[in-house]
């Protein structure tokens, strides 16, 4: 059995469409904790987690950050905590 195709419109790639805006908990980074390892960056679901240019510490782009806490619950430094967003 074959679904009838019934279009919807165009959703769009997540870059058109900001997916961050509704999380509660936000990732926060502490640069004289982090040793630049990369850990948040290669256990980031999104990919969403990048160094900094320049430096040997790491952030999110908090448009598309879902606040899931990967990158902090895999920091061997504890250099990330997990804070509620203020909006």
């Amino acid at each position: 059995m074959t679904l009838p195709y019934a279009p919807i419109g165009k959703p769009g790639s997540s870059v058109a469409n900001k997916t961050g805006g509704w999380r509660i908990f936000i990732p926060v980074f502490n640069a004289e904790l982090c040793n630049g390892c990369g850990t948040c960056e290669t256990f980031c679901p999104e990919g969403i987690v990048h160094k900094i240019e320049g430096g040997d510490t790491f952030i999110a782009d908090y448009d598309y950050c879902k606040g899931c806490g990967i990158c902090a619950r895999e920091c061997p430094k504890d250099a990330i905590t997990m804070e509620l967003e203020e909006k």
